[in-house]
């Protein structure tokens, strides 16, 4: 599967696995024996990855979370516990869009995207390259948590006290980690983004952490 392997795991569209297989009759049909055989992943209607085991490569998830809906970029649990954050093993890939929330159920796990203004979209999102390979965009540590935080439902931290407790007990984030925590990114998160009163909580705890 010579060809295949020189996808490597960057998903696809079907035009280019159809490209692949043009000298077939029904290359449609080679790609479905493919699906079948496990060594195409579906991952929604018209985009696949090659499975590990043409290529013999880690799959990653971060990747193919950019790939299943877009402009996005990993964050929430996901992106703190990429960082190490938090102690969780997190099983549902979470990203964040500027479109409607969105969740895919894959062969490769659960994805799902959370809406926040487009404004605050674009603050503090880095690239990942990994090995020269492939990259993903995931946002900082500081981004993250204000994702985290604007995106729980029913969360209300009117007190830096309050905001130590969450990220302390319910969080289990290690509170001298904080001390490297950039707060120019919450203040723009401040700006641009909703819960203002958790916000400007986190900033004042971050900043007597410093």
């Amino acid at each position: 599967m010579e060809r295949l392997r020189k996808i490597g795991i960057i998903p696809v569209n079907k035009d280019v696995l159809y490209s692949l297989f043009d000298d077939l009759r029904q290359p449609k049909d080679k790609i479905s024996e493919l699906v079948h055989r496990g060594l195409i992943i579906r991952i929604k209607r018209d985009t696949y990855v090659i499975s590990k085991q043409v290529h013999n490569q880690e799959i990653s998830r971060e990747l193919i979370a950019n790939h299943l809906y877009g402009p996005s970029y990993v964050s929430l649990e996901s992106a703190l516990a990429h960082y190490g954050l938090i102690p969780e093993r997190v099983f549902t890939m979470r990203s964040v869009c500027i479109k409607m929330h969105k969740r895919y159920d894959t062969p490769l796990g659960h994805f799902e995207y959370v809406k926040v203004p487009e404004k605050y979209f674009h603050i503090a999102v880095n690239q990942k390259f990994v090995e020269n390979t492939y990259c993903f965009l995931i946002a900082s540590p500081e981004k993250a948590l204000c994702d985290l935080i604007l995106a729980a439902n029913n969360l209300r931290l009117q007190s830096v006290k309050a905001m130590r407790a969450y990220l302390e007990e319910d969080l289990r984030i290690e509170m001298t980690a904080l001390a490297s925590f950039d707060v120019n990114v919450v203040e723009e998160c401040l700006k641009f983004g909703r819960k203002k009163t958790e916000l400007t909580q986190l900033l004042k705890l971050l900043s007597n952490e410093k």
